[in-house]
């Protein structure tokens, strides 16, 4: 029997997202299990007169006990790094099941309170996989926009509590554009780094910042009797403009210049 091609897929469909969300499942019952041992750890600890020392003896113990029936994952190091996730995170129904064990794990790490706030937002916001939230505090997203606004307007546009009014909002400055996997030291035309940047769109899109949609490649413009062909255009839906993507590898000419501001 020939088994229809569309029924081919549909059922390959249902086969993959059950197992995506039977992943996603796993997932968030690891977060809350790393959660509540961290409740539990945390809460025992405060019993003991001593509490620092109390709290190590405690790990030590329970990493003994765990570690040899259950893993790795019940290591004393890891069994810290549970602890320092509930008292980051301290109310659990707050947790985001859409984030990992990976993605909280990251978070921790941030000391700054409001750099770690605006990476649960924008993370959340954009559904970043750990590995992009990775690379956006490798890149310090968080400082480079700050070298244009203040924490207060940059937490608010990555809380969505306000609307960003200007580009600088959104728009990060400078870039970090390492996936294109151009080396530095390398000779390269402009054209090569616009294939570089079509060939990696989906990464460029989230480096230049929310909202963009890409429109075109060399878009044909005529102004005042002239025709000009505009590298990339974007669309940006948050700032509902037009974004002209003029790619240079070298210094602007006056003549750069004058074509811009027309």
């Amino acid at each position: 029997m020939t088994i229809k091609q569309e029924v081919l897929d549909a059922a390959h469909g249902i086969i993959t997202q059950a197992r995506e969300q039977a992943v996603r499942s796993v997932d968030a019952e690891r977060v809350l299990m790393y959660w509540y041992l961290g409740q539990l750890i945390v809460e025992e600890e405060q019993q003991g007169a001593d509490r620092a020392a109390y709290g190590t003896s405690l790990i030590k113990g329970l990493a003994a006990a765990l570690q040899p029936q259950f893993g790795s994952g019940f290591s004393g190091r890891q069994l810290h790094w549970y602890v320092q996730f509930y008292r980051t995170f301290s109310i659990v129904s707050a947790l985001r099941s859409q984030f990992s064990w990976t993605h909280y794990r990251r978070l921790i790490q941030l000391e700054d309170s409001d750099k770690r706030e605006f990476y649960l937002a924008e993370a959340a916001k954009n559904n970043w996989s750990a590995r992009q939230l990775e690379r956006q505090v490798n890149s310090q997203l968080f400082e480079r926009l700050l070298l244009s606004n203040d924490v207060a307007a940059v937490l608010a546009v990555a809380r969505q509590e306000q609307p960003p009014t200007e580009a600088r909002a959104i728009i990060k400055d400078p870039m970090v554009l390492e996936f294109l996997g151009l080396r530095r030291e390398a000779a390269y035309y402009e054209r090569d780094l616009e294939t570089a940047l079509i060939t990696h769109l989906r990464e460029f899109m989230l480096e230049l910042g929310n909202g963009f949609l890409f429109v075109a490649r060399q878009q044909r413009l005529h102004l005042d009797g002239d025709d000009f062909f505009v590298d990339l255009v974007f669309y940006n839906r948050l700032l509902q403009c037009f974004v002209l993507v003029e790619i240079k590898t070298d210094k602007l000419t006056h003549q750069d210049l004058g074509q811009l501001q027309m």
